[in-house]
């Protein structure tokens, strides 16, 4: 069995093959032919950091992520990652591979696909909270879906944001609320545990991609942001992972997968909240592709 570097993984996955990907494999998880738990997740406090499981099964091939979260690392990633590769058929173990790119590139892809789906048409003005790794791929992947002629973005850390914004042509905003007011598409990359993203600063019509913030104590979305249509990967998911829709005890609207498939959303808000956790179904989806494309490559 071999095993593919971040290096492979790297040369072998692209965001054009990805995004529409991620898509059918939200579908598949919304109409339930992704097998998929809630990750569980092994917490290791005296080191500040966290050790994920994510299985899945998607027709032919299971596949299940290992993945880490060391917060204080200051010399290696805070996400690293291993997704293992099995025949859903014989149970053979197929391939493993590096997860952190693909934890970064999935994520984006499934922003994407949800600012496809979720922003309106005339969409013009996109802000970014943050400026690390993050931050980076979502600009990547998002300039595949739409085109905004102004890109805001704001880092706590303002050398980092002018850096990012100097290497991309953006303009760097001088507060949070600066960035998001007037905003039609909001993405929150910064991994804070208290609410940054205010509903009184939110446009109407905005959509708000909420990425950062993970786990059942964490937020990033105040009450007022939450009062309107909330979509996410897993219903289930969501109700035990998003401090944001527990702390505002807040409901579902809608699964991404069931929109994409062609269900309504009420309009019961202001504004769109697609609150992402991330999920074992997109994780195998880019795998897959990383996978196809080695073992063809090796023949």
């Amino acid at each position: 069995m071999d095993f593919l570097s971040e290096e492979s993984v790297q040369s072998l996955l692209t965001y054009d093959d990805l995004i529409p990907a991620v898509e059918r494999a939200l579908i598949d998880l919304s109409a339930g032919r992704i097998q998929q738990p809630v990750r569980s997740i092994v917490w290791v406090p005296q080191h500040n950091g966290a050790f994920g499981q994510m299985p899945a099964v998607d027709g032919d091939l299971m596949g299940v992520k290992l993945v880490t979260f060391f917060q204080d690392n200051r010399n290696l990633p805070t996400h690293q990652a291993i997704i293992q590769l099995f025949s859903a058929r014989t149970g053979q173990p197929l391939a493993a591979m590096d997860g952190r790119l693909i934890t970064e590139m999935r994520t984006a892809a499934v922003s994407a696909v949800a600012t496809r789906c979720l922003a309106g048409e005339d969409a013009q003005v996109l802000a970014i909270l943050g400026s690390g790794v993050q931050a980076r791929s979502h600009l990547q992947a998002l300039r595949r879906v739409s085109d905004f002629p102004e890109i805001r973005v704001w880092s706590r850390t303002a050398d980092h944001a002018q850096r990012f914004a100097d290497e991309f042509g953006l303009s760097v905003s001088p507060t949070a609320e600066a960035a998001v007011r007037g905003a039609d598409v909001v993405i929150s990359v910064t991994g804070t545990r208290e609410p940054l993203v205010r509903g009184a600063w939110l446009a109407h019509g905005a959509l708000v991609c909420a990425v950062g913030s993970v786990g059942p104590k964490n937020r990033e979305l105040d009450d007022a942001a939450l009062a309107a249509d909330i979509v996410v990967e897993s219903r289930e998911a969501a109700m035990i992972e998003s401090g944001d829709l527990i702390g505002a005890g807040a409901s579902v609207t809608a699964e991404l997968g069931e929109v994409l498939a062609g269900a309504s959303l009420p309009g019961q808000g202001h504004w769109t909240i697609f609150k992402s956790l991330g999920v074992g179904a997109t994780d195998l989806a880019a795998a897959r592709i990383v996978w196809e494309r080695w073992r063809a490559g090796t023949r």
